[in-house]
C-alpha cells in the first residue's frame, strides 16, 4: 500500500524543516525525508548567527538585510532559549574602511529593519578593558553593534519537532532514491534501513541544500535551470582567547570579514572562509589553506599570534548559493531563489541559497510559490508561534532560568543552564519525575545523564552518539573520550 501526502519535502536542513513546519501548520499532510541526520550538513556548520548581515550593505542587498533584521526580532521572540543577543566589536583598521563609512553603515544597520529590541551601535575605546591587551596596541578605537547568536542545529531540530507536532511525518536516515512524475502527483521511492518504501505526493519541495542539483537530476533527469555555486565555509575552534561576552569582527585586506566569537564557555570560534567547492559533498573538511587563512586573519588583530597548536577542533560546510556571477565567492548573494518546475505534471519547487536568519520567511514564500499551482489551505502563521521550549512569558529567558533554578535546586548550576538553553520549557520532559541526579539514570560523563539521551532518542530523532555530541549539543567539545564512548555504547544498545 502506498502512502499519500500533499507535500514531500526532501532535505532536513533549516529550509526543509521550516517549509515542512509552515505547511503542516496550514493543514497539509507533509512528509519530510533526510538522508542523514537533521542539520547534518550546512545547517550545523554555520557561524551560528541570527543577523542582518552587516557586510551585505556594501553589496547593496538592502532588501535582504532589512528582511533579515526583521526576522532577527521574530526568531529572538519565538526561541529565546536557543537565540540570544550578542554584541560585536569591530576595530577600526585605518588601512581599510574609513571611519565615516563604518559609522554610516552601522547607522543604516540600526534603522533599516525597523523597530528593534537590541541596543544601538556606538563607538568604543579599544585602549581600555576588556579590549586592552586582547587586541594589538595599534588599534585605538572601533564600533560596537548588536546581533544574535543561535544554536543552529537545535534550531533545525526544534523546527522539525514543531512540524511533527502539527502533523508532519519526519524521517531521518531516509534517502529519496527515485522520483517519477505523472499528471497529478509524484511517486517517490525512499530508502532507509528498513528497506524501500514508495509514497505519492501532490508536490515536491527540493530543499536538499548542497545536494539540490542531485535531487533535481533524480526528479527531472537533469539539473534545474538555475545555476548553483557551492562555497565552502570553514571554522576553527580554539581554547578561550579573550574574556567577556562580546564577539569581534575583523576586517581583512581581501575585503572579507572574520568573526571571533565566545563559544561553548571554554572556547573561541573563528570563521569563516569562502572557497569554491568541487569535492565530495558527503566528506567536507577544512583544508590547510583555510586553517592558514583564519590563523593569519585573527592574528592580524589579537595581541598574541595564534598558532596551529591552539586549534582543538574545526568544522566545514558547503553553502548552496544561487549563481549570480559575482566575481568573488564572498560577494555571491545570500538571498534565496526558487525554481518551480511544473512542466508535464505535478510541481517540484527547488530552493537555492538562503541563510538561517531568513528561513522562516523563506518558508512562507515557498508556500506562496506553491500556492500558485496548488490549492493550499490556511495562511501564514509562524511569525507569532514559539518553537518548542520557547513559550516563555515575554520571551524572558533570565526569569525562566530563575524559576527553574528554584524548582530544580538539586541540579548543578552549569548543568541547569545547559539544559535550560537546549530545551527551554521542555526541560520538564527531559528531567521527568527525577528529584536528584541519581534518578536521572546512568551517568555518561560530565553533566550528561541517561535521561537526556532517552529524551533525545524518543523525541528528537537522535540515533547515534554523533547526533547528540555534535548536533543536539556540542558536548563533544567537553566530554572525555571514555564518556563519548559510553554515549556510543548506549545508542548501539538501543538500536541493535
Amino acid at each position: 500500500m502506498t502512502d499519500n501526502y500533499d507535500l514531500l519535502v526532501i532535505g532536513g536542513g533549516i529550509n526543509g524543516a521550516g517549509i515542512a513546519r509552515d505547511a503542516a501548520g496550514r493543514g497539509l499532510k507533509v512528509l519530510l525525508v533526510e538522508k542523514d541526520d537533521l542539520a547534518s550538513h550546512t545547517s550545523s556548520a554555520s557561524t551560528k548567527l541570527v543577523h542582518g548581515g552587516l557586510r551585505y550593505l556594501e553589496h547593496y542587498e538592502f532588501r535582504l538585510v532589512a528582511e533579515s533584521l526583521r526576522e532577527r526580532e521574530v526568531l529572538l521572540r519565538n526561541a529565546p532559549h536557543i537565540i540570544w543577543p550578542l554584541r560585536f566589536v569591530m576595530p577600526h583598521e585605518p588601512s581599510m574602511r574609513p571611519k565615516w563609512m563604518l559609522r554610516l553603515g552601522l547607522a543604516l544597520y540600526d534603522r533599516i529593519g525597523g523597530r528593534t529590541s537590541l541596543p544601538k551601535s556606538k563607538r568604543v575605546d579599544l585602549r581600555i578593558a576588556p579590549h586592552r591587551n586582547t587586541l594589538q596596541g595599534r588599534l585605538k578605537s572601533g564600533f560596537e553593534y548588536s546581533d544574535c547568536w543561535v544554536e543552529d542545529s537545535r534550531l533545525v531540530v526544534l523546527t522539525a519537532k514543531d512540524a511533527e507536532e502539527r502533523g508532519a511525518e519526519i524521517l531521518v536516515r531516509t534517502e529519496c532514491t527515485g522520483l517519477e512524475r505523472n499528471a497529478s502527483n509524484w511517486i517517490a521511492h525512499l530508502q532507509s534501513g528498513a528497506g524501500v518504501r514508495s509514497v505519492t505526493a501532490q508536490a515536491v519541495v527540493n530543499a536538499a541544500g548542497p545536494f539540490v542539483d542531485r535531487v533535481a537530476v533524480t526528479a527531472l533527469g537533469q539539473g534545474t535551470p538555475a545555476h548553483l555555486r557551492l562555497v565552502k565555509g570553514s571554522h576553527i575552534i580554539l581554547s578561550r582567547r579573550f574574556a567577556g561576552d562580546h564577539a569581534y569582527i575583523f576586517q581583512q585586506p581581501d575585503g572579507r570579514i572574520v568573526f571571533a566569537i565566545p563559544y561553548e564557555r571554554d572556547f573561541t570560534l573563528i570563521g569563516t572562509t569562502d572557497l569554491l567547492y568541487e569535492g565530495d559533498l558527503d566528506d567536507v573538511a577544512i583544508s590547510p589553506k583555510e586553517i592558514a587563512y583564519l590563523i593569519e586573519a585573527a592574528s592580524r588583530y589579537f595581541s598574541s599570534a595564534i598558532t596551529e597548536d591552539e586549534i582543538v577542533s574545526s568544522y566545514s560546510g558547503v553553502r548552496p548559493l544561487y549563481e549570480d556571477h559575482a566575481a568573488s565567492n564572498s560577494t555571491v548573494t545570500r538571498d534565496y531563489v526558487f525554481e518551480l518546475d511544473k512542466e508535464g505534471g505535478a510541481p517540484i519547487l527547488s530552493v537555492y541559497g538562503g541563510k538561517i536568519t531568513t528561513y522562516r520567511k523563506l518558508a512562507e514564500h515557498a508556500l506562496e510559490k506553491l500556492g500558485r499551482v496548488l490549492a493550499l489551505p490556511g495562511k501564514a502563521w509562524t511569525a507569532d508561534a514559539p518553537l518548542p521550549g520557547g513559550d516563555m512569558p515575554d520571551g524572558d529567558f533570565a526569569a525562566f532560568l530563575w524559576r527553574i533554578s528554584e524548582r530544580y535546586e538539586w541540579l548543578p548550576p552549569e548543568m541547569l543552564l545547559r539544559l535550560a538553553r537546549a530545551y527551554g520549557t521542555r526541560i520538564e520532559a527531559v528531567i521527568g519525575s527525577a528529584g536528584s541526579l541519581g534518578e536521572l539514570g546512568a551517568h555518561m560523563g560530565g553533566n550528561l545523564y541517561e535521561a537526556e539521551l532517552r529524551y533525545l532518542f524518543d523525541a528528537e530523532y537522535a540515533r547515534t552518539a554523533q547526533d547528540v555530541l555534535w548536533r543536539r549539543s556540542k558536548l563533544g567539545l567537553h566530554l572525555p573520550v571514555g564518556a563519548q564512548q559510553a554515549v556510543a555504547d548506549w545508542f548501539a544498545a538501543e538500536t541493535s
